[in-house]
């Protein structure tokens, strides 16, 4: 059986998910930016508001002076001079007085609180009776109505003249707020959101493996210490790093070296054949659990700026696991598309299909001929690259599948047949999620397994 393929990583799984989200700059700035344009409003609300009554008042008091003059200029005004008195007001001082019939057709003021206030100004200043309309006989306007003796008139006002705000100049003042609430908003989140981000680049880097750019420790308390925490952190792994590849020289020195001892001492025994035959299995199922678990714990290379042909590095790892299959009386067949280009270290993805390929050696045997038989694929699917080992063994269970997820899990078939620490799919897991690939495995039993891991393609650039 297959060793356990462990889930695509989480950042895969999350660029699945969602394929649009907003970044941390975006998300603060349209947050407070929300913030101050929901304060602007609420304050402008306020200042409306508290306009209205004043406005509304001294617009009346307008309108209750001009009708009284208008009144007075009429009564006075001898009978042959009142037509040039009409037109003088119309166009000096945007009057006009029209004559009120009985059949007029009326349309009243508007609801609003400050038109109302405003009628009921011009009521208390000039009369009860006194008539205010928004537009008499389908003419615009704000109609207010006076008596000269027996005769009725309409003294007519422009809207703009009465209105509570001044159009443009409004407009351009609230354009103006918005303009500086949105750049306080830009600036404010600009300021907390860059040692963010510069702290995301330099984790990126060290994600990759390669050795991060100081963070500066100064700023406010709070990113200061988290620079800090952070430089430290960094200094430690890249000690631990350090570390464990001496440790790992060390032992793999200290463990081989007995066993080709042991080898050397055991052809030049006494012991028959098959003795001979049994001990030298059980010393290669060693050295094969020793460089499982060294190529578990090696860490994965930094994924290099430029592009690596994939093509040409599977067509060499074919060629050379081709005549190893051969030797074991298995196949080892391959289509591999051309100018295939991804962000990944060649000795990784040799690792990683190397593994695949082993894997399929010792548990993808044929029941039939008990013959490996492999086919490898590698195309183009999408923006990634698809690569594919299938076997003719066997295969394993859906529901095993879970289970096989853990490093040094292996099915029943694996614990009683082959050798093996049960890390193989382990490796080839960390290894693509380090570079933000995924593996998944297909299988239908008897008719083999199948497994696909997929890596970001990166585009040929126009030469």
């Amino acid at each position: 059986m297959y060793t356990s393929p462990p889930p695509s990583s989480p950042q895969a799984r999350s660029q699945q998910r969602s394929g649009f989200s907003l970044g941390l700059f975006s998300r603060s700035f349209l947050l407070l930016a929300a913030l101050m344009l929901i304060s602007l409003g609420a304050w402008l609300q306020v200042f409306f508001s508290m306009e209205e009554g004043p406005r509304a008042r001294q617009m009346a008091q307008r309108v209750t002076t001009a009708v009284s003059i208008t009144r007075s200029a009429l009564m006075y005004a001898p009978p042959h001079v009142r037509p040039a008195l009409l037109l003088d007001l119309a166009t000096k001082e945007g009057l006009r007085v029209q004559p009120r019939d009985s059949n007029d057709t009326l349309e009243p003021l508007q609801r609003s609180n400050y038109w109302q206030e405003v009628y009921r100004e011009i009521r208390a200043g000039l009369g009860s009776q006194t008539l205010v309309m928004w537009s008499v006989n389908q003419m615009p306007g704000i109609w207010v109505s006076f008596d000269i003796n027996d005769d009725k008139y309409w003294l007519v006002f422009d809207r703009e003249q009465l209105s509570l705000t001044a159009g443009p100049e409004w407009l351009g003042w609230a354009i103006t707020a918005l303009l500086l609430a949105l750049i306080g908003a830009a600036v404010s989140v600009r300021f907390v959101n860059h040692p963010l981000a510069r702290l995301a680049k330099v984790a990126q880097q060290l994600a990759r493996g390669e050795t991060p750019s100081p963070l500066p420790e100064r700023g406010p308390n709070e990113i200061r210490e988290l620079n800090v925490a952070f430089n430290r952190m960094a200094r430690d792994i890249r000690q631990a790093e350090a570390d464990r590849e001496i440790m790992l020289a060390g032992i793999s020195h200290d463990l081989r070296t007995p066993l080709a001892r042991m080898r050397l001492e055991i052809e030049l025994s006494n012991v028959s054949d098959e003795t001979r035959h049994a001990i030298d299995e059980d010393l290669a199922q060693i050295d094969h659990s020793i460089g499982q678990l060294m190529e578990y714990a090696r860490p994965a290379g930094a994924v290099p700026e430029e592009g690596i042909d994939v093509s040409h590095a599977l067509q060499e790892l074919i060629d050379r696991e081709r005549s190893h299959t051969e030797s074991l009386g298995g196949t080892l067949t391959a289509e591999i598309e051309t100018a295939l280009l991804a962000r990944i270290q060649a000795n990784d993805l040799k690792r990683i299909v190397s593994n695949l390929i082993e894997n399929a050696r010792r548990y993808g045997r044929s029941p039939l001929t008990n013959q490996a038989n492999i086919h490898l694929t590698a195309s183009t699917r999408g923006n990634s690259i698809e690569i594919t080992v299938e076997d003719q063994g066997v295969g394993i269970e859906p529901h095993e599948v879970q289970r096989l997820l853990r490093p040094f899990s292996r099915g029943d078939t694996a614990r009683t047949g082959v050798s093996g620490a049960g890390l193989g799919l382990s490796i080839v897991e960390r290894l693509l999620g380090h570079v933000n690939g995924t593996l998944e495995l297909i299988s239908h039993p008897p008719q083999g397994l199948l497994v696909r891991i997929t890596i970001p393609r990166l585009k040929r650039s126009p030469s």
